[in-house]
């Protein structure tokens, strides 16, 4: 398709009431203008351009650079905001089409029904319209007698008879390239500012056509406050459910379920009520998730079970099960068929396949084997007031309950810890250690001996 886009988020969105700018704020966990931006790569344009102003820095590092920038140093409206792109794009492409970054729900679908409508009527601007439950505050289309778009007339300028009118401006336009550049110039400001809708009087004046294409309400859709930021977060995530369900995976209540847009889900896992999968998490096929759960950025293989509790920047391998009310903090990495019961909490660590950690544990910075016991209440002391300290559990090892592991130190394959020990030096394979602390049977009689 011969075709520049423009995306205008220059805006602060002061309805916002907020220091993050408008098009930043995240709808199913990401920023909104990202949709924006991948319906529009979806179009693959000639040339892309996004127009920013209000907190420039912050969307630059949101986005990353990957996009051409326009900037509006002063926030002078939509016309002088297009016309900063000029540079970018002029010339480029035979149409033009202007999006905006407040407007998450809008589809390739119609974005290409629109421009297909555009090229039919060889029109010099086409605009996308729609016809909302209440109209009111919006540019009413007008019309002749033949049906042909011969203006667009403010709310607050219209006449009583003009306010009946249902069929509204989106603000989403397209415009033949040749035509647009040299028309910007000549916008005239209203109350300090120059409208890029007042083109349309510009093409009729001059007997250009201008066609207009319908759109559902919801799709253009500008989310310019926080109860319809709400509203949008409700039905997006009402969207990606639904997207879920009818690609097999099960929601017992996809009202109490939040999936962010980023987040993948094998088939036939079922998510219980009261779940939260956010950021870049995927989950695979046959787990079960929930109720009252957290995962972000993480990566859960087939087979898990997650009960009531908290995983973030971790790592499940297969027939892992946690909980409930588990933690697991960044770093932690759970090989296959690992089990975590409740109350225990894991941070940059690795327990190898089949090793247990009941309940009320604590492992930082280890390193477990496999087939590896730890008992209730077991302890790795990995920090000491400067560094973290590395504690190492060989395979088959069997820690009894309330064991302190004070690191660095190694546990040897097959070796055993009593109840209470204190390990504060290294265990040799297969060696029984306990008390505090903790030492083999023949070492503490070695040292009464020395007494």
């Amino acid at each position: 398709m011969n075709l520049s886009i423009v995306i205008l988020a220059a805006g602060q969105g002061t309805r916002m009431k907020s220091q993050l700018p408008k098009v930043l704020h995240p709808l199913a966990g990401r920023p909104m203008v990202k949709y924006v931006l991948e319906v529009a790569t979806q179009l693959e344009p000639t040339g892309l351009a996004l127009v920013v102003g209000y907190g420039a820095q912050q969307v630059r590092r949101a986005l990353g650079e990957g996009i051409l920038y326009a900037e509006q140093l002063e926030q002078l409206g939509t016309g002088h905001a297009v016309l900063q792109t000029r540079e970018l794009l002029a010339g480029q492409a035979e149409t033009v089409l202007v999006l905006y970054g407040d407007t998450p729900f809008i589809t390739s679908q119609t974005l290409e029904a629109m421009l297909a409508h555009h090229t039919q009527c060889e029109a010099a601007i086409t605009l996308l319209t729609f016809r909302p439950d209440d109209p009111t505050g919006y540019g009413r289309i007008l019309r002749d007698e033949t049906g042909r778009v011969t203006g667009i007339v403010e709310h607050k300028e219209a006449t009583p008879e003009q306010r009946e009118i249902r069929e509204v401006n989106s603000g989403i336009l397209c415009f033949r390239d040749e035509w647009l550049w040299p028309h910007l110039e000549k916008l005239q400001p209203k109350h300090g500012e120059y409208y890029l809708t007042d083109l349309v009087e510009m093409a009729v004046a001059e007997g250009e056509p201008v066609a207009a294409q319908a759109a559902d309400a919801v799709e253009v859709m500008g989310l310019d406050d926080r109860v319809k930021l709400a509203k949008a977060e409700a039905f997006m995530r009402r969207r990606i459910n639904e997207g879920w369900m009818l690609a097999g995976v099960t929601l017992l209540d996809p009202a109490s379920t939040y999936i962010d847009a980023s987040v993948e889900i094998g088939q036939d896992t079922v998510i219980y009520p009261n779940t939260h999968l956010r950021g870049a998490t995927a989950i695979g096929r046959n787990c079960r998730i929930g109720p009252n759960t957290i995962i972000c950025d993480s990566t859960v293989g087939n087979g898990c079970v997650i009960e009531a509790s908290v995983i973030e920047e971790a790592v499940l391998e297969d027939d892992v099960d946690v909980g409930p009310f588990a933690h697991l903090r960044r770093g932690a990495h759970l090989a296959r068929g690992v089990h975590i019961g409740n109350f225990g909490e894991i941070k940059n660590s690795y327990l190898g396949p089949g090793t247990k950690m009941g309940h009320f544990s604590y492992l930082g910075d280890a390193t477990l084997g496999a087939n590896v016991n730890v008992g209730a209440g077991t302890i790795t002391c990995n920090y000491d007031g400067e560094r973290k300290h590395p504690t190492v559990v060989e395979d088959d090892v069997f820690i009894g309950s309330d064991t302190m592991l004070v690191a660095p130190v190694k546990v040897g394959r097959g070796a055993k810890t009593g109840a209470g020990a204190v390990v504060t030096r290294d265990v040799p394979p297969g060696q029984v250690v306990y008390g505090v602390p903790a030492r083999a049977k023949q070492d503490r009689e070695r040292e009464k001996t020395n007494e």
